[in-house]
């Protein structure tokens, strides 16, 4: 029994980091489209 534990435990820490991968990409990208915004307000 102790193996769904174990599968349970990969599970989640797979999730989390998924979850984390996603978070960062995001993050990144909605930097990115800040400063995007701010360029094109210069460029007028």
């Amino acid at each position: 029994m102790w193996y769904f534990a174990w599968m349970l435990g990969v599970g989640l820490a797979m999730a989390f980091g998924i979850i984390n991968v996603m978070w960062l990409e995001a993050d990144y990208f909605h930097k990115i489209d800040q400063d995007g915004a701010r360029d094109a307000g210069r460029l007028r």
